[in-house]
């Protein structure tokens, strides 16, 4: 999952933020104002929204701190990790390259749901040490901010244990099989049948709590459902994916006809003469037959629509030396590693110092579509 806004970087990992964020960052510090004020109905409205937004910030804070120990995990194990993206229904760490070893993907896993432990535990055991008593409502506002993030974490943590890939609970799962069948594919396609499934169950208890109770939760829960099942159907896809491009070099898939455009001319130039009337959406610059870079509808969008007739090509080209180049011998799965961690659609292919083609998603795209018809795994 792409992240919209950036934050910080941590430990050589970048935090972001999918806009789907804001909204369950609105329904927390909303369901926690009610909270708050049943519980202690003689708080100041003030009072009520100050700490229902500073807990709703520390719960984000801790949700971080579980996904980042993955990624510290992962990092430790060889696997390359840069960006953790914080969405509607928690967080996702993106690792580049599966795990190559049962042990390993167990450890990545079950550190998460560790982490979101030991944190609950440690915050009751402040909120004890400071006056709170089990069964009682938390006197002050900082033992109900201790008090609701303690058992929040420790619900994470016993949430994320449902065997349901692609949750952690999942993933350990997956390892647990992997290490039976000694097959990294036979423990993913299971995983993924058994988290379809776990989603399926919450839906429709979910809609049978819906109708039969009357409760909103109900379709909190079902909501919860549809997500499982389509993050572990998209997992299988993935795993056939790798299938089927097992053993595809770059060579194979990149496109030759990279078209040139000069660099001198103007983008107004370059939208009318060649983007509107080819159709292409990647295109080399050159100067005298030398590349210097890529210019791609993204790039021209970057540029005020008033600036494109004094904008040349080259002013608002990605320059090569900033974009990371493949060779045609290089697997195509790595090199789709590169412009998942990128974030990019398309690289240049350069043999022997000369561009030899690009590659874009569309090409792998294509491939797959054309494998799938014929029934073909690789």
């Amino acid at each position: 999952m792409r992240a919209q806004i950036k934050l910080v970087r941590l430990f050589g990992v970048e935090l972001g933020l999918h806009y789907s964020w804001i909204i369950i960052a609105v329904l927390i510090v909303f369901s926690l104002g009610d909270h708050f004020h049943i519980i202690h109905p003689e708080w100041t409205s003030g009072l009520v929204w100050g700490i229902s937004i500073l807990t709703g910030v520390l719960f984000f804070v801790f949700l971080f701190a579980h996904e980042l120990s993955h990624a510290l995990v992962a990092k430790a194990s060889g696997l390359p990790i840069h960006k953790i993206t914080l969405f509607a229904l928690g967080g996702m760490a993106q690792i580049e390259k599966e795990p190559t070893r049962a042990s390993t993907e167990f450890w990545m896993g079950i550190v998460g749901p560790i982490t979101s432990f030991v944190i609950g535990v440690v915050l009751l055991g402040i909120a004890v040490a400071g006056g709170w008593t089990w069964r009682s409502e938390p006197p002050t506002p900082a033992l109900a901010i201790l008090v609701w993030l303690g058992y929040i974490n420790i619900l994470l943590a016993v949430f994320n244990m449902i065997p349901g890939f692609p949750l952690d609970g999942g993933r350990v799962l997956r390892a647990i099989i992997w290490g039976i069948t000694k097959s990294a594919d036979s423990s993913t396609r299971i995983a993924a049948r058994i988290g379809q499934l776990v989603g399926l169950g919450f839906i429709l208890y979910g809609i049978f709590e819906f109708f039969q109770q009357q409760a909103f939760g109900g379709l909190w829960l079902a909501f919860i459902g549809w997500f499982l099942m389509n993050a572990a159907g998209a997992s299988y896809m993935q795993l056939k994916a790798s299938n089927a491009l097992e053993g595809v070099k770059v060579g194979q898939v990149m496109s030759q006809e990279c078209q040139p455009v000069a660099a001198h001319i103007s983008l107004q130039d370059f939208v009318d003469n060649f983007l509107l009337r080819t159709g292409r959406r990647c295109f080399i610059v050159a100067d005298n037959g030398r590349p210097l870079g890529l210019i791609t509808p993204a790039e021209v969008r970057q540029v005020p629509r008033d600036d494109w007739n004094v904008t040349s090509v080259q002013a608002a080209m990605k320059p090569l030396e900033r974009i990371h180049s493949v060779t045609p011998e290089m697997p195509v799965m790595n090199a789709m590693e590169i412009m998942a961690r990128e974030d990019v659609n398309q690289l240049p292919v350069v043999s022997d110092g000369h561009l030899a083609g690009v590659l874009s998603r569309a090409h792998v795209l294509e491939l797959l579509r054309a494998k799938s018809e014929l029934g073909q795994n690789r």
